[in-house]
């Protein structure tokens, strides 16, 4: 006969396992980040805590009109995208909400995140300028507004203005010099063409390397990538003829973007969503953003892949990303007033 004694503890023990059950439960991601390096991510991420990760994935726009038409049905804890002008997009049509995180705000620098926890960066694309080496001066090209510069007629090469990564960049301009300078720039930029804008941030590094474009804007990740792997159009010859210059190291730093998150605002699960983006600025979860995609971690001291850590240490711009979007309206309305395809 069992004493009433054990007889509590087992009861006990069991009412602590439904507990950490209940505990673990669920989250539901929505994700516009494709790489298939992030599926060990979110696998660790259940193996740490035993949450079981509900994925949609789709492009950013339409997760965001998703979310909205789902309203307070929502079933999303989570919102992971690139580039801090879409959370800011989010975060306006009040699809996201708050979080107090002592974890998160001593992790990520303060111009990385939203100023009340409504998104966080977790990992940083540099949009950097890449040259011919064979072609051009890297001191010629040490800032953004050298761009502009008559001298690099017919040199450089850049993605369309619409593109989220062109309007952040242009965003930032807008911030740093006023909408005047910011149109004036782009139209000395458009004016040194090589080409007509075309294709993704790889193409415009196959344009070095064909001898179609002696500059290119594009974000580190494309390039570092090429460094660790075979990349069509980018082979060995191909990439010891292109160089790097971090711009703006004298003045504002190098503009920065980020792969980011923010708890949904209808979150049905907000604790698990936030012990997510707590994993998210943890040490490994770092170290992976940069293994996985080459990408630079947002926390700093963490360490760097071999591929990511070619590229070289830099200084950042540090305004705060959310001028990325509170500017970028403005900045796709300069770019059509010059005619910047």
């Amino acid at each position: 006969m069992q004493r009433p004694g054990f007889l509590a503890a087992v009861a006990g023990l069991s009412l602590l396992f439904v507990g950490q059950a209940q505990a673990a439960g669920e989250l539901n991601l929505y994700s516009s980040r494709h790489y298939d390096t992030d599926e060990r991510l979110y696998s660790q991420f259940e193996e740490k805590t035993g949450i079981k990760i509900n994925r949609i994935e789709d492009k950013a726009d339409a997760l965001i009109a998703r979310m909205k038409a789902e309203g307070k049905n929502s079933p999303a804890d989570v919102l992971l995208t690139v580039d801090a002008g879409r959370l800011w997009r989010a975060d306006q049509a009040g699809l996201l909400q708050p979080v107090k995180s002592e974890t998160l705000d001593a992790r990520i620098p303060q111009w990385l995140r939203h100023p009340d926890g409504h998104w966080y960066g977790f990992s940083q694309r540099i949009r950097i300028l890449f040259y011919d080496k064979t072609k051009v001066n890297p001191m010629d090209i040490s800032t953004y507004e050298s761009l502009a510069d008559p001298k690099l007629k017919d040199k450089v090469c850049t993605r369309s203005s619409g593109n989220i990564y062109m309007l952040s960049l242009m965003a930032a301009m807008i911030e740093h010099h006023g909408a005047d300078k910011a149109k004036a720039w782009a139209e000395g930029m458009w004016n040194n063409r090589a080409r007509d804008p075309a294709g993704g941030d790889t193409d415009q590094l196959r344009g070095i390397a064909s001898g179609e474009c002696a500059i290119a804007v594009s974000n580190t990740y494309y390039f570092a990538r090429a460094l660790r792997k075979q990349v069509r159009g980018l082979d060995e010859a191909a990439m010891a003829k292109i160089g790097w210059v971090f711009p703006n190291q004298d003045s504002t730093g190098s503009h920065a973007n980020i792969s980011g998150a923010g708890v949904a605002k209808h979150a049905p699960n907000r604790e698990n969503a936030i012990k997510f983006l707590e994993y998210l600025a943890s040490d490994a979860a770092q170290e992976y953003f940069s293994a996985g995609n080459d990408e630079y971690p947002a926390v700093m001291g963490v360490g760097l892949s071999d591929s990511v850590a070619k590229l070289g240490i830099f200084r950042s711009d540090t305004v705060n990303l959310s001028a990325l979007g509170k500017n970028q309206t403005q900045a796709q309305k300069l770019y059509d007033q010059i005619g910047y395809k």
